[in-house]
């Protein structure tokens, strides 16, 4: 589904949404990639996870000379490649052309609609999380819900960038050229650029994607390695890349990957996600940890009514200390600090939620075509890319219309979603630390438009969520501010019209989330390239 578009009537919307989940690739065609610029300076910008751009140094080493027996070897493969390229071999290099990191963040969204399915309840009317050591068991692994969502993109969107960088440090030290530019009977599949050709930007990117995506969805081990191989052999079969490029690209990206996800020391395993979920004794205490909150701020616990899950059979909540795992741009300290700023919600005995909550029963008895149809689609529920997902594709429109080279388009993803991740953290904090009620809690005649999700009402995730993705789109794309702050807005409010928010949930959303953007524009200002 292309970003943003407004349709008139429901359930076009819908089914162009539903089918935009399970088509991304079809809906959104990518352009051969032209980059209007190579950013030969890349390799100097600001790194997130890697000490320096030549950490692993030992997996690219100097090639061999243009003029070296193997790399001729080489080059003469490619001709004898092209000579005999299939129909099958043709779409796969028109299916890669469009950009790496472009048609990767495409397939991310497609395995989180893959995945974003809650696990039902057995017939005791318990439940079993989904478990990372047998992915294919029933419920499958892994739940791929907003918080587990905003985790992976970040990761895979992260690793590219960085390894892109460092991938740019040892393209201008060696300043190989592309096969096409050093033998003029190699055919250029592809747009011509002068970006040196070693190591291969397609085997970077392939290796460090296919990598954590293998850990991130372990039950798509093989479409991801399918996928990874296909995008090596375009750029060999395009005339873009030689085998030892591809090879060098391909340890390389590998590298980054297991830098990231070594057991013990990784980041990935060591970021907290892992106590994520917690045990059974944790969420007995959840309620009265928030008492204790309530407490300090002067309330009396008695006159408040706490969120329960009102499925049947009851839900375990749903991933209560995500707000303990590490953030991109804001430390721990940072994070209590601006759910601090904020405070608590209304009173659940206040006159302020008695006048917030008829809010939602009002706009839910009486909600019109056009209100529908805002609600249905930022849904962004089960079965959907979620609403990170939703955001990186509407970024995916304005990166690809930019005609970035693959470095900076894996920088503004790698921000979008940074921002996002940390959102996530951080409205997660906020829910599990007030443990406020839905509306529908409250007042069970209120009837919800969309699925009832499983946590705790304040803030809203999907306005921390847009209000962070608005603040960092909007200094990649300034011209397009307005777009995105509307965006913003109708996304958040989509919540009432869904029925579960209130109108405080919202608003402190997106104060919330513009702030927490506002700590990965601060680093990307600084970073070398700048917005």
């Amino acid at each position: 589904m292309r970003a943003y578009k407004f349709f008139s009537v429901i359930m076009v919307s819908l089914m162009l949404y539903v089918s935009g989940c399970q088509k991304i690739e079809q809906m959104e065609n990518l352009k051969p990639l032209d980059p209007a610029d190579v950013d030969a300076d890349a390799k100097d910008w600001s790194l997130i996870l890697l000490s320096s751009t030549n950490q692993f140094a030992s997996s690219v080493p100097a090639p061999a000379a243009v003029s070296s027996t193997a790399y001729l070897a080489e080059l003469t493969a490619i001709k004898d490649a092209q000579t005999k390229l299939t129909n099958s071999q043709k779409e796969t290099i028109e299916y890669w052309s469009g950009g790496g990191v472009l048609r990767w963040n495409q397939i991310i969204r497609k395995l989180v609609a893959q995945y974003a399915l809650p696990p039902a309840p057995r017939d005791d009317g318990s439940y079993v999380f989904p478990d990372a050591e047998n992915p294919f068991a029933d419920p499958a692994f892994p739940f791929a819900n907003p918080p587990y969502a905003a985790r992976a993109y970040s990761y895979v969107s992260v690793a590219q960038y960085e390894a892109l960088k460092a991938a740019w440090y040892y393209k201008y030290l060696y300043n190989r050229p592309a096969p096409y530019a050093n033998d003029n009977s190699i055919k250029a599949l592809v747009p011509e650029t002068d970006l040196p050709a070693y190591p291969s930007e397609d085997a970077v990117l392939s290796g460090v994607t296919a990598e954590l995506l293998k850990v991130l969805f372990p039950a798509a081990v093989e479409e991801i390695t399918k996928m990874a191989a296909n995008q090596r052999n375009a750029a060999l079969w395009s005339g873009k890349a030689s085998s030892s490029d591809i090879s060098t690209g391909l340890a390389l990206g590998k590298a980054v990957a297991g830098f990231i996800t070594a057991p013990g020391t990784g980041r990935f395993r060591t970021d907290g996600m892992g106590a994520a979920i917690g045990t059974k004794a944790q969420w007995d205490v959840l309620i009265d940890s928030a008492k204790l909150h309530y407490t300090k701020i002067g309330r009396d616990v008695s006159n408040e009514i706490f969120w329960k899950s009102i499925d049947v059979p009851a839900r375990p909540p749903m991933l209560p200390f995500f707000g303990n795992v590490k953030g991109w741009f804001l430390t721990p300290a940072q994070f209590v600090t601006e759910r601090t700023i904020l405070g608590p919600p209304p009173s659940t005995s206040s006159e302020q939620m008695k006048t917030e909550l008829a809010e939602v029963k009002k706009e839910t008895d009486k909600v019109d075509r056009e209100k529908l149809r805002i609600a249905h689609f930022w849904a962004d529920g089960g079965g959907t890319y979620t609403p990170p997902g939703h955001w990186n594709d509407i970024a995916a429109e304005y990166i690809s219309k930019a005609n970035f080279s693959e470095v900076r388009a894996a920088r503004a993803f790698a921000y979008l979603n940074a921002a996002m991740h940390d959102a996530a953290v951080g409205c997660w904090g906020l829910k599990y630390y007030w443990f406020n009620p839905r509306p529908s809690q409250l007042d069970p005649s209120i009837k919800t438009l969309t699925g009832l999700p499983n946590f705790p009402s304040y803030t809203s995730g999907h306005s921390t969520f847009s209000a962070a993705a608005a603040t960092v789109l909007s200094r990649l794309f300034p011209e397009y501010a307005p777009v995105f702050e509307a965006y913003k807005e109708e996304a958040s409010i989509s919540r009432l019209y869904g029925g579960i928010h209130f109108r405080s949930d919202i608003e402190k959303g997106k104060e919330h989330g513009e702030a927490i953007g506002g700590y990965t524009v601060s680093f990307g200002e600084n970073d070398g390239c700048g917005f």
